[in-house]
């Protein structure tokens, strides 16, 4: 992050949580539709890849050590853990001895994707080489394992599983609203 926005983060934490408005990235494009709460904690800024129309909310650890892209228009809620790095099987193997090893076996790094207007909802955790299909929906407490999620899956469970689809979820408001439907297509039939 630039040196502005990380000193608009820590001067915020005094004052308590707040959304921040504005993100610029690593290769310095100005998103002025982000929101990020400054109690959420971004970890390697340079290796996050975020689209705009995104909202971060509070005390969040988003981890981009190894890689992360965040679609357009994605909902992070709260208490959510995005992982692209985990060393706790590692730490178990090595136990004290970990620090002076390195090439850990059992050290897992790999990149993640949310798809575009996905919802993570809180307190779940997203390990690393996690790809969310577009339209996905986390529910609360949700664990999600690495690997492959269609788009427009609804996600519960610990370990998560596939239990619904969002167009179902959908459905109802669209018929409702008709006028809506051409905005929803425009995203939901992108490839």
């Amino acid at each position: 992050m630039k040196l502005w926005d990380r000193l608009r983060f820590r001067l915020s934490g005094l004052i308590g949580p707040r959304m921040l408005a504005g993100f610029t990235r690593a290769d310095g494009v100005f998103l002025r539709r982000v929101r990020i709460s400054n109690m959420t904690r971004i970890e390697h800024p340079h290796k996050l890849q975020l689209e705009d129309n995104i909202f971060i909310g509070h005390f969040n650890m988003v981890d981009a050590s190894g890689g992360l892209y965040i679609s357009e228009g994605c909902q992070i809620t709260n208490h959510v853990s995005l992982l692209t790095h985990s060393s706790h099987d590692t730490l178990r193997l090595y136990g004290a001895g970990y620090l002076d090893h390195h090439n850990h076996v059992g050290y897992l790094k790999k990149p993640s994707l949310i798809g575009a207007y996905s919802f993570i909802g809180p307190h779940s955790v997203l390990m690393p080489g996690v790809r969310l299909g577009k339209g996905t929906l986390v529910s609360a407490y949700a664990q999600v394992a690495s690997g492959d999620y269609p788009d427009f899956a609804i996600l519960a469970g610990n370990p998560a599983r596939i239990v619904g689809d969002t167009r179902e979820r959908d459905a109802p408001f669209l018929a409702a609203h008709p006028e809506l439907k051409p905005l929803y297509e425009a995203w939901a039939h992108e490839s």
